[in-house]
């Protein structure tokens, strides 16, 4: 739907231009993005991420008798277990037919027919749709700490804008696994299957196996393999980066004796963030040429 929103000859047009390497991808990425603002694509999904996250920060305690802001630490731990949720999928649901919907409307040839290479294609494809999810995940949990500021202080501000930082690089993660769905996918229909099981894999059922063997095994070693199990899985990296770095939150998960203190280094866990970023896009970009 949003490759009709602007003419092929229109993009022809601005393919053609100073010759530089890098026009192509920035006219596919930028026609991608504007699509995203035509469809409303950005402001609805914004508004959803603000209203849940004005009512996790409100009315999260409820069930214990409490009601209003308990903390920035508080807030994001239950923030983080929305964005696990909802973030993937959201991610999911807006890659995973951005090349095999090209492919069954027909568009796809008409596009590789202009001066553009495949991979300036498929990146430009990736860049406005990760800009344009960036964009909302960035607005909509934003907004949310708008009627907040007064509660927060630099410290919760700074704690707060890293949350929403890994939050993106979590959205990227998965659009690149729904970039590669779309790419092996011969289907608009096998691809939407494709994105399902993913979700249901990584959300859902990858955590239930993880607990089944720490069950099975009592536990014995778990902290020799399960940090390292952890790390397969995107969602539970970004967990792990918000949650378990914070004491309070980490003690509350009941999972403190599970992870080593070298485990919460930031920037080990944002490296392997951007290695479930590069991977799957790499591995698409290999498969469309």
């Amino acid at each position: 739907m949003s490759s009709q929103l602007e003419s092929p000859g229109a993009l022809r047009l601005k393919l053609h231009g100073d010759g530089s390497s890098w026009r192509p991808l920035l006219a596919v990425a930028c026609k991608e993005f504007r699509d995203r603002l035509r469809n409303r694509w950005v402001m609805a999904v914004a508004v959803v991420l603000a209203v849940f996250a004005l009512l996790i920060a409100y009315v999260g305690g409820a069930q214990s008798g409490e009601v209003g802001f308990r903390g920035v630490g508080v807030t994001i731990a239950s923030l983080a277990s929305l964005a696990i949720y909802l973030v993937p999928l959201i991610a999911l649901l807006l890659g995973f037919d951005a090349i095999v919907g090209e492919r069954e409307r027909g568009t796809l040839g008409l596009l590789l027919s202009m001066p553009i290479s495949r991979v300036e294609l498929l990146l430009g494809k990736y860049c406005g749709l990760a800009a344009a999810l960036s964009v909302a995940t960035v607005v909509g949990f934003g907004a949310a700490l708008v009627p907040l500021a007064r509660h927060i202080d630099a410290e919760g501000l700074g704690q707060y804008a890293a949350f929403v930082g890994s939050a993106v690089l979590l959205g990227l993660a998965f659009l690149s696994l729904a970039v590669l769905v779309s790419v092996i996918s011969r289907e608009r229909a096998r691809a939407t299957g494709g994105a399902i099981a993913i979700w249901f894999f990584f959300v859902l059922m990858f955590d239930l196996a993880l607990l089944g063997a720490l069950v099975a095994s009592a536990g014995r070693n778990a902290s020799g393999w399960a940090p390292y199990a952890l790390l397969l899985n995107p969602a539970d990296v970004f967990r792990v980066l918000n949650v378990f770095g914070m004491d309070a939150a980490r003690s509350a998960y009941g999972l403190e004796t599970l992870m080593a203190d070298h485990w919460n280094n930031p920037v080990l866990l944002c490296g392997v963030m951007l290695l479930w970023i590069v991977m799957p896009l790499g591995i698409a970009l290999w498969r469309f040429r």
